[in-house]
């Protein structure tokens, strides 16, 4: 006796089909699980008003970059580490010498890339000399012998009499700094991965 088995459709065939649905379902899960976890940072960092240009600081890749696979991967990142990793922790801030931190006030301004000024940055383009003021209670300060123009900046006394000068705070002098922890990322992450089996789900077809 003679037996024979044909198997209708081609086993081969339905299996290299599923690998295929299986790739794209993966690949696609991972690009709406980094391009949603991408969002959801922006959001945060925005919502926490620490501005357009940081939030736009946060990237995403899937890989691999071109084509699918079974193994894909989402990545995302901040192009400016640092920064937004200090607001995520909240870490306590110290002086590199073992000095002071120089915290500008409203009459410092902002430096020439739109940044926080340095005391050094602020004697050469307002050409005054900074003075060091200890005090026991508060933060000390570095005070200007000038006025303030319209915009609230210190800057140098025009009056040759010295009419209209006065003594202007423009930087705090604190040992240390508490930066607020302004960002929860983990939480974030942790949802987009726990979304990730559901989305693969919906992307097999």
């Amino acid at each position: 006796m003679k037996l024979g088995l044909d198997i209708t459709p081609d086993l081969v065939a339905v299996m290299a089909a599923e690998i295929k649905a299986g790739e794209k379902a993966v690949s696609a899960a991972m690009r709406e699980a980094g391009t949603e976890l991408k969002s959801a940072w922006r959001g945060q960092i925005t919502q926490a008003g620490l501005g357009r240009r940081l939030a736009n600081s946060i990237r995403s890749q899937t890989y691999p970059k071109a084509g699918e696979s079974l193994k894909a991967a989402a990545l995302v990142w901040s192009k400016a580490p640092e920064v937004v990793g200090a607001h995520d922790t909240g870490p306590l801030i110290r002086s590199k010498d073992g000095f002071w931190l120089a915290i500008p006030t409203a009459a410092a301004g902002k430096g020439l890339k739109g940044g926080r000024i340095t005391p050094g940055e602020w004697e050469r383009r307002r050409g005054l000399r900074l003075r060091f003021v200890y005090r026991r209670r508060g933060p000390s300060l570095l005070v200007a012998d000038g006025r303030l123009n319209s915009r609230g900046l210190g800057v140098a006394s025009r009056s040759k009499t010295g009419r209209g000068k006065t003594t202007v705070p423009i930087f705090l002098l604190v040992p240390q700094v508490k930066l607020a922890k302004r960002l929860d990322l983990a939480r974030d992450a942790e949802r987009a991965k726990a979304a990730v089996p559901g989305l693969i789900v919906a992307n097999w077809k």
